[in-house]
């Protein structure tokens, strides 16, 4: 097995602690999330909190893919982390990244990042409306949203569970995780729109999205809100349908 570790500069003097824990990930017992399919642990290092993120060993073919053309999740979400921090949008800092590769095939990686302690994420917008700042904090992640467009940031999971939200005296933190989907391109009106669609099921929320990113952009708020609900409509549809579809194939697993 070939082992490659990258870290990041100012914590090279770190690097045999981030292989020890990474080399020990089955003994750390903290888990962060439900660990559906890719497994986040907690880890203390010189008295600080970090995340390590183990990916799932793809398929065959993706193993041949990440081996000789792609570069795995854990290389891209470091690699998008500095791009997003170049840019003054935040993320948890990028540690390191780790790969296990055979001679032909991809296995493993890990991606550790600083850990971030946020009062909230996007979710719980979506279910719970007696938050006390509620409408501010949606205009600002609104606000972000319309930022990471300016800065041509095509955030592809941009989902309720990947923002993790801070309060500050003057305003809020938004901070991006899960990082290895993501497109660095310019966006027309459609695309910025469509960017919106994974985000909530409530039209409520859609029309006060619409409402800050007219403000945001200086267009249509009725384009915009008409565009951003048939979308998060669309993804609704295409959600269930496939979960329905999953259902059906794999009901033995229930057995």
């Amino acid at each position: 097995m070939q082992r490659k570790t990258v870290i990041r500069q100012d914590y090279l003097s770190m690097k045999e602690d981030v292989d020890d824990v990474i080399d020990n990930f089955k003994n750390h017992p903290k888990i962060l999330g439900d660990a559906e399919r890719n497994v986040i642990k907690i880890v203390s290092l010189n008295d600080r909190f970090y995340t390590i993120k183990s990916f799932k060993i793809p398929n065959l073919i993706n193993q041949i893919a990440y081996r000789f053309v792609r570069k795995s999740k854990a290389e891209r979400s470091y690699m998008y982390a500095n791009k997003l921090l170049a840019l003054k949008i935040k993320t948890p800092v990028p540690i390191a990244y780790k790969i296990e590769t055979t001679f032909f095939l991809f296995k493993k990686s890990f991606y550790v990042s600083e850990l971030v302690n946020c009062d909230l994420t996007y979710r719980d917008l979506t279910f719970d409306f007696d938050i006390p700042d509620y409408e501010e904090i949606l205009r600002a992640f609104t606000r972000f949203t319309y930022l990471l467009h300016k800065n041509k940031v095509n955030f592809l999971d941009h989902s309720p569970g990947n923002t993790l939200i801070k309060r500050k005296k003057d305003g809020y933190d938004f901070y991006l995780v899960d990082l290895n989907r993501m497109k660095f391109e310019d966006m027309d009106f459609e695309t910025r729109i469509k960017n919106f669609a994974k985000l909530t099921i409530h039209k409520s929320m859609v029309e006060t999205m619409s409402n800050e990113y007219a403000k945001c952009t200086g267009e249509d708020e009725d384009d915009i809100s008409n565009l951003m609900w048939k979308y998060t409509q669309e993804f609704q549809n295409r959600y269930y349908r496939k979960d329905r579809l999953k259902k059906r194939i794999l009901f033995w697993r229930k057995r």
